[in-house]
């Protein structure tokens, strides 16, 4: 009797290492991309945001000056839209770079447990080795016994 199992590895751990965690900047492709990726990256900052309410606030003395349609008119399409567009795009950013530390986090522990797994399965090989060896010598044993009687 002897102990026989051998390991065969998933073909996607290989395929794992290969490609690493996804990142959001992976995912900007071609000239669109690109420009679209650099125009995000521009608007989705606390200085745009800065200068387009600066640029909202120039026109409201105006909206203030022509009653109460305008100036709620002016907070709405203006001032709301402008600036708020810039603070969530920099919300989405933080949020973004805080889910690409999640993902690498997450790819750094499964690497480890894929680490520790290969160290059990090698334990485990060295285990059964021991065993087939103590079988080997219970059979001789078992046969030597089995002759003298």
């Amino acid at each position: 009797m002897t102990i026989a199992f051998e390991h065969v590895p998933h073909p996607r751990i290989e395929g794992r290492k290969v490609a690493g965690p996804p990142k959001t900047t992976d995912e900007h492709v071609g000239f669109n991309g690109k420009v679209a990726l650099a125009l995000t990256t521009a608007v989705g900052t606390m200085w745009c945001a800065y200068a387009f309410a600066i640029l909202a606030l120039i026109v409201l003395p105006d909206a203030i000056g022509g009653g109460l349609l305008p100036l709620i008119q002016w907070v709405s399409q203006t001032f709301i839209q402008l600036v708020m567009l810039s603070v969530i795009m920099v919300g989405q950013n933080i949020l973004g770079k805080a889910s690409d530390k999640r993902a690498d986090m997450t790819y750094k522990d499964a690497d480890a447990t894929f680490h520790e797994a290969r160290q059990i399965q090698e334990h485990l090989k060295a285990q059964d080795t021991a065993l087939n060896t103590l079988l080997d010598k219970i059979a001789t044993l078992e046969a030597a016994l089995a002759a003298k009687a």
